[in-house]
């Protein structure tokens, strides 16, 4: 495993200096985890969602591949990003089924109870991105901090690790920010209801 971990980060850093055939050896090694991720996501959507779990691991390679070469830090920062290519993907499927429905009632996409940051049953994704886009203009930092241990998966010190900081803060910050989307989340729904 950490074999295999200082291998990936080492093809990230070729691919981030434009190897390409560094991206032809890295997809077999991140594959899996990649997958394990998109099914996490779509077990969160309800039931009869119309993207599977392997179309959205798809498009989020295609995003990552086609945007301009990222810097990447090491393993924990590229499956980070790969989260947050997930989740935009869904909250873009999201917006554009409201828009769809032109106003009308939009059903709620629903996450599992064990993934709600907030803690709110039936909180939709919209939501949370929204939430989560005033907690990044609130504090940056705390907005990464959600983002990289909840939709990344990462634990506290490989966070501290990406972020820079140490394991400590990102406590502190996790602690701030699962409180502040729990009360924000909980006004949009008051709002919306």
């Amino acid at each position: 495993m950490e074999r295999s971990a200082h291998e990936i980060t080492r093809l990230l850093q070729a691919w981030s200096e434009g190897e390409q055939s560094a991206l032809e050896r890295l997809i077999p090694l991140v594959y899996q985890e990649l997958h394990r991720l998109a099914r996490h996501y779509m077990a969160g959507e309800r039931s009869g969602h119309t993207l599977q779990t392997t179309a959205l691991l798809n498009e989020a390679y295609l995003r990552l591949v086609d945007s301009p070469h990222l810097g990447w830090q090491n393993r924990a920062h590229f499956f980070a990003v790969s989260a947050q290519v997930m989740r935009r993907i869904l909250v873009d499927w999201a917006r554009s089924r409201q828009a769809l429905k032109r106003g009308g009632e939009a059903r709620s996409l629903e996450l599992e109870e064990a993934l709600v940051v907030a803690g709110a049953p039936g909180a939709d994704l919209v939501a949370l991105d929204d939430a989560l886009k005033a907690l990044a203009a609130l504090d940056s930092r705390k907005c990464e901090v959600v983002e990289l241990r909840f939709l990344g998966g990462l634990s506290v010190e490989e966070t501290a690790e990406v972020l820079k900081v140490s394991p400590e803060t990102v406590l502190r910050d996790w602690k701030f920010a699962k409180s502040w989307l729990r009360r924000e989340v909980s006004k949009e729904k008051a709002v919306g209801a």
